[in-house]
């Protein structure tokens, strides 16, 4: 329900900064997926923490293919993705939270509510598309 609007808004580059869309492969199809995900990017590294782990459809897609892009703004980064199991993801995700301002604290409210098995995701981003 979530997630049609604010797939719009992002690839609009409207969105409230606290969400990014995030561009993975599909591991069984092949095809590009675009996901809205709530996350930050600080500088060459965009941090992003999956609700339901590997459970996350991009999750799993990432898994296969860790070549990922990232929106933020109307502005698209490629990156590489790594899944961070060690990282504690409830702390990331409260400093995500943080960092993205009234409306990250919004979302994070949601997150903390939803979230069953959290899992850290960085993105190494390189400058190009």
């Amino acid at each position: 329900m979530f997630n049609p609007p604010c797939r719009a808004f992002l690839r609009w580059g409207v969105a409230p900064r606290c969400f990014v869309l995030l561009e993975t492969t599909g591991h069984r199809s092949g095809l590009r997926r675009q996901t809205p995900v709530g996350g930050t990017v600080d500088g060459p590294t965009a941090w992003l923490v999956a609700e339901h782990g590997t459970g996350c459809a991009w999750v799993r897609n990432l898994l296969a293919d860790p070549r990922v892009r990232v929106k933020t703004g109307r502005r698209w980064r490629s990156g590489r993705a790594v899944t961070l199991p060690d990282d504690d993801a409830w702390a990331r995700r409260r400093a995500i939270d943080a960092s993205n301002g009234l409306a990250g604290q919004v979302d994070g409210l949601f997150f903390h509510r939803m979230a069953s098995t959290p899992l850290t995701v960085r993105v190494d981003l390189s400058e190009g598309p």
